[in-house]
């Protein structure tokens, strides 16, 4: 075969194997979002849903709670995952770290604001942001795990620290700790660091008493509280 037949095989050949321009891209979105894009989205997101994050039973993210971010058919959006544990710690694999600053790191569009958003206004948040590169993005946030504990001391059965992993009323608090022991005289007393305005008259210097068999009477339900985070539950 004569060299210039050769190199013109070699050409035909060849367009049989390179991929064609039409069918192969590299993204050109692969870049932070704007700082101002992020500001914009969240005042949107946080003028929509003003009054969520004051809920008693709606969970606002924290420093160090652990979370999933997804998109439909894209997958985990965790840009430096938490790396894979061993037995119970296994289900934190992909997971990401809310930082100290309240900012998690994202794929494609950088660290975002995460404390202080419910999980909803977060998935709000980040669908505004990822709606720049993904066609109307279906954005899935899981709390994976929390870093909010309360405690329960006293007469219970189990006492200890506990993760304030979802909504709890104080009932339920006392049964997750094994309920009251024998010596119990069922009654309970809460201690909160911060109170909200309207829940002062049930708290006296920061302290709610809760007599267990009232409620059970039917007496002072409102009592029966949303715990929340490092709260003192004392089991009298």
């Amino acid at each position: 075969m004569s060299f210039l037949k050769w190199v013109m095989l070699t050409l035909v050949v060849s367009l049989f194997f390179v991929p064609l321009a039409g069918n192969c891209a590299e993204s050109s979105a692969d870049v932070s979002a704007s700082q101002q894009l992020k500001e914009s989205a969240l005042k949107e997101v946080l003028a929509a849903q003003p009054k969520q994050v004051n809920q008693e039973n709606v969970y606002v993210i924290g420093d160090g709670d652990l979370l999933s971010v997804s998109i439909y058919g894209e997958g985990s959006m965790a840009a430096a995952p938490v790396a894979a544990g061993s037995g119970s710690d296994s289900n934190k694999a992909g997971a990401i770290m809310v930082r100290m600053d309240g900012e998690i790191s994202l794929k494609h569009i950088g660290d975002v604001q995460a404390a202080g958003l419910t999980l909803t206004q977060l998935a709000d948040y980040l669908k505004k942001l990822y709606a720049q590169i993904y066609d109307d993005p279906s954005v899935t946030t899981v709390l994976v795990k929390t870093n909010r504990k309360y405690s329960v001391m006293g007469k219970v059965t189990t006492p200890g620290v506990f993760p304030l992993d979802s909504q709890m009323t104080l009932v339920q608090a006392i049964a997750r700790s094994g309920g009251f022991t024998e010596w119990a005289n069922r009654e309970v007393s809460v201690i909160r660091k911060n109170v909200y305005d309207k829940d002062k008259k049930m708290f006296k210097h920061n302290v709610l008493e809760f007599d267990y068999d009232d409620f059970l009477d039917g007496k002072d339900l409102q009592k029966n509280i949303y715990i929340q985070a490092n709260d003192v539950i004392v089991a009298h």
